[in-house]
């Protein structure tokens, strides 16, 4: 895959939300901040988990698909789609959020559902926390996305060029901000009513935990962390919105390296859909879906 073709995928497949060092040390306190839950249906526990400035409702569909077997608990994240910003670091005290949810909520090995930045915090969630959930599907992310172009980047160059983009968001006017965005998302889904829906989101967004996120989610390398996952993962990537950069057994095949350590996993490359498969390919996910889950026992 080229520079090009990697940093594209970059820019279209990570977010993130932001708490303070003091959540940070606080796991239980930050969960309370962390990210606003609707719940929905009945049976096993399942939690989706958006990405960059998505709101939970990009799962509407999905829920729809799987209320009548799982108890969907749909997450939306702080600073993201008008939900209140939190400043500080981030991904750790969201994981650990999420894992205290878990706890709290006395849920049995939940089923986690993850687009994007949501595929990068099921991925930290289940090699950190591996007691604490089911079976993991991960829509179209990476767990060294800034390793993408590069697969021997050290950690310093990693962090490096993470910090450069996110200098570059945070001093781009608003103006120019949103203009990159827009381009970016058409990117992102077919329909235009579904570019516009994702548009909405982001304008609604925190830019600064966007800008922040994309650099803390770059500079994180979880390749070493996927020899501890334990759970049956399901990984659905896409390739199609990318084939000027790249062809699709190269594409598939940078998949195949960042998650070759992790053992028990299933990669399945989406025929024709562009990054939010839920939009663009919803039959084709949810079919891939079903035989990877099953029929989950009620409870």
């Amino acid at each position: 895959m080229s520079m090009r073709s990697a940093l594209f995928l970059a820019l279209t497949v990570v977010g993130a939300m932001t708490v303070t060092q003091a959540q940070a040390k606080s796991p239980a306190k930050a969960a309370a901040h962390a990210f606003r839950v609707m719940t929905v249906g009945r049976g096993a526990p399942m939690i989706l988990i958006p990405g960059l400035s998505s709101s939970g409702a990009v799962w509407d569909s999905t829920v729809a698909h799987y209320k009548e077997r799982f108890e969907c608990h749909v997450l939306t994240l702080a600073g993201f789609a008008g939900e209140p910003a939190i400043s500080g670091p981030y991904l750790l005290a969201e994981r650990e959020a999420i894992a205290q949810y878990i706890r709290d909520q006395h849920m049995k090995r939940p089923v986690i559902v993850g687009h994007s930045l949501g595929g990068f915090l099921a991925l930290w969630l289940a090699a950190e926390h591996p007691e604490l959930v089911g079976k993991v599907v991960i829509v179209d992310t990476l767990p060294g996305l800034g390793a993408a172009a590069n697969p021997g980047i050290s950690a310093q160059e990693m962090e490096a060029g993470a910090a450069r983009l996110r200098d570059n968001m945070l001093g781009a006017t608003d103006e120019r901000r949103l203009q990159f965005q827009k381009i970016s998302i058409t990117q992102m889904a077919t329909s235009q009513a579904d570019i516009d829906r994702i548009y909405g989101w982001t304008v609604a967004s925190d830019a600064k935990t966007t800008a922040n996120a994309m650099y803390e989610m770059l500079s994180t390398d979880l390749r070493p962390e996927m020899a501890k996952i334990t759970a049956p993962t399901l990984v659905l990537g896409t390739w199609i919105a990318y084939e000027k950069f790249a062809t699709k057994e190269q594409i598939e095949k940078s998949f195949l390296l960042q998650y070759k350590d992790l053992k028990n996993v299933q990669l399945q490359l989406a025929p024709t859909a562009r990054h939010f498969i839920m939009y663009d390919q919803p039959d084709w996910m949810f079919a891939q879906m079903d035989g990877f889950l099953g029929k989950p026992d009620a409870r």
